[in-house]
């Protein structure tokens, strides 16, 4: 008996010096969600001037109701010297029932020829929440004056 005593009452010392000691598995931080990731691609690439390009944006990834990405405005920069912004009117936000866009698409149309860093940005209220580039390859056509 006296050697399960002993025993027993050098556990009771270690268990109360360890940090996790008394924490139930409710109390432990809850993760949060995965932020949705934004990509940017746009069709074609490269191409003669007019060029009209159309550009498609995914969400992927995280929760479809994840409440920063909840009902953005969207900001286009061309990178030829012009934007474009549109604000949608939504609904007000719910858990678990308001869900995300997760695509966006659209067209421009580039009048020269140029290389262009097209961005998309979605914000809220003034922050930026997520954003997206890429690239385009507009080469000389009939209106640049080159001869066939």
């Amino acid at each position: 008996m006296r050697i399960l005593l002993f025993t027993s009452l050098l556990a009771l010392p270690l268990m109360a010096a360890s940090p996790l000691a008394g924490l139930a598995p409710q109390q432990e931080e809850k993760e949060k969600p995965k932020k949705p990731a934004l990509s940017l691609r746009a069709a074609p690439l490269i191409t003669f001037s007019p060029a009209r390009i159309h550009l498609i944006a995914e969400l992927r990834g995280g929760p479809d109701d994840f409440e920063e990405m909840y009902c953005p405005s969207i900001e286009w920069d061309w990178g030829d010297g012009t934007r474009s912004e549109s604000s949608p009117d939504c609904d007000p936000y719910e858990k678990g029932v308001s869900e995300i866009t997760r695509r966006f698409s659209t067209d421009h149309t580039f009048e020269s020829s140029g290389r262009y860093r097209v961005q998309l940005r979605l914000k809220r209220n003034s922050k930026t929440v997520a954003s997206a580039s890429t690239t385009i390859q507009i080469r000389p056509g009939v209106r640049d004056g080159i001869p066939y």
